[in-house]
């Protein structure tokens, strides 16, 4: 076999899912991660449809997954005085499977041999004729056969390999915070409220509050935790409910994560020996499809590099013609505006989807029908 060594930048869900395939299948694999250790808990991230669980199922995680799920739990939509307005039935959130991303992560990297590299980030890649010259933040110089980003939607590799994120990232008018507020905020019912262009959530295992909203074009630096706590008090003021006692424990939440909703559009997924999986290629619009697309993703990566007998040439061109139809659904709009309605007509219209069985029945259907609509080979007998 030919490209036998690999480096895969990011250890979430996507890398570690590509990590655990090919290292069963022989290859010597390196994952590199800027974070000093895998992320703990996290929100909970959710798989729908036989599709996903055949992945699991072959990667030999499908058992470990099922014993650590969270269950899927209903979330009460309220007004400001919170009364209940509608109710969203926890097989819309959560899916046939949910699980905590930390959790995940952690089973993947359980069932994975291979070397990780915890508090580091690729610095510059150089393809030569016969593999690619890796530089990194702290570790020495190394030559790898396959480079491949897994390392989200601002993904490092791609700026490096295929050019600035302004080129390929389109942001789409909302951002959405996680919080770990701490375990007084009630009882534990998941309870969801909205004001035109904002959505407050806290209870069920998404984290303990949950916050999406309408906002211009982001020009803070992501790595100040302390301007981004700033940006989502400055955008809930004068919202009623609960918002003001969220937000007064904005600035001493332990763990805190805020990013853009934004699309990836890019041509390739792959540029010579690099090549792009996960959110770093597909894009995520916080549509609930960005788990499952990474693991398939990582199935048919892994499965055509070994058919192809590490031809990466061959491999990526198989990939992406996989991967780019069953991927469109991160193409295709975002949650933003269904989370948090622009205008009190739209929320109410949002809230009457989940009052009418006919409209949540065609719903789920919808996202079924997403979450399998891929020809999924079965590596294992060569078909």
């Amino acid at each position: 076999m030919d490209n036998r060594t690999v480096l895969i930048s990011g250890a979430s869900i996507a890398g570690p899912a590509l990590a655990l395939l090919l290292a069963r299948s022989g290859w010597t694999v390196t994952v590199v991660e800027r974070a000093p250790a895998l992320r703990p808990g996290g929100q909970a991230v959710d798989f729908k449809g036989a599709t996903h669980r055949t992945v699991l199922d072959r990667m030999g995680v499908l058992g470990d997954v099922l014993r650590r799920r969270t269950g899927g739990q209903d979330q009460t939509i309220v007004d400001a005085a919170g009364r209940p307005r509608a109710v969203i039935p926890g097989e819309f959130t959560g899916g046939d499977i949910e699980i905590r991303r930390g959790d995940l992560a952690e089973i993947l990297y359980a069932h994975t041999d291979c070397e990780y590299l915890f508090g580091d980030t690729v610095t510059s890649l150089t393809e030569t004729t016969g593999g690619v010259e890796v530089t990194f933040e702290h570790a020495r110089p190394r030559r790898f056969d396959l480079v491949v980003g897994a390392d989200g939607i601002h993904s490092t590799v791609r700026r490096l390999a295929f050019g600035p994120e302004r080129d390929h990232v389109r942001y789409l008018g909302y951002h959405y915070a996680l919080a770990e507020l701490g375990e007084d905020l009630g009882s534990g019912d998941a309870q969801m409220y909205n004001e035109p262009g904002r959505m407050a959530a806290v209870g069920g295992p998404k984290a303990s509050a949950f916050f999406v909203f309408a906002s211009p074009e982001p020009d803070h630096d992501r790595t100040d935790t302390g301007r981004q706590r700033q940006l989502l008090v400055d955008a809930y003021r004068g919202a009623g409910w609960r918002v003001p006692e969220l937000m007064a424990r904005i600035p001493q939440a332990r763990e805190f994560h805020l990013d853009s909703l934004s699309r990836v559009t890019i041509d390739r997924y792959s540029r010579g020996r690099v090549v792009l999986l996960g959110d770093a290629a597909y894009g995520n619009t916080l549509g609930g499809f960005g788990t499952g697309l990474a693991v398939v993703g990582a199935y048919v990566l892994a499965g055509e590099l070994c058919a192809a007998g590490g031809e990466h040439r061959v491999a990526f061109a198989r990939y992406e013609e996989l991967m780019r139809d069953y991927a469109k659904v991160s193409q295709r709009g975002s949650a933003g505006p269904f989370l948090a309605p622009p205008t009190p007509l739209r929320i109410k219209l949002r809230d009457w989807t989940f009052k009418s069985r006919f409209l949540l029945g065609l719903l789920l259907k919808a996202t079924d029908r997403f979450a399998t609509d891929i020809e999924l080979p079965d590596y294992a007998s060569g078909s």
